[in-house]
């Protein structure tokens, strides 16, 4: 009969796991060195949120305004 093929695919399966937890593992240590987890780790995006609605300069408010007028 033909090889068993069983555990070269559980073994693929749990050096995947592994592969999955120590990418998780690095990139919430790197956030939490980052200071993605502190109390000022939502100032980022309060400040997008606030230049998302600030017009970066008058040409393209000058071109929204004409385009509105047509």
């Amino acid at each position: 009969m033909g090889g068993d093929y069983v555990y070269p695919s559980i073994f693929f399966c749990y050096f995947l796991f592994f592969l999955f937890l120590v990418g998780a593992i690095f990139f919430f240590v790197r956030s939490v060195r980052d200071g993605y987890w502190g109390e000022h780790g939502e100032d980022v995006k309060y400040r997008m949120m606030q230049d998302d609605h600030a017009p970066q300069n008058s040409s393209e408010t000058n071109q929204g305004e004409q385009h509105a007028r047509s």
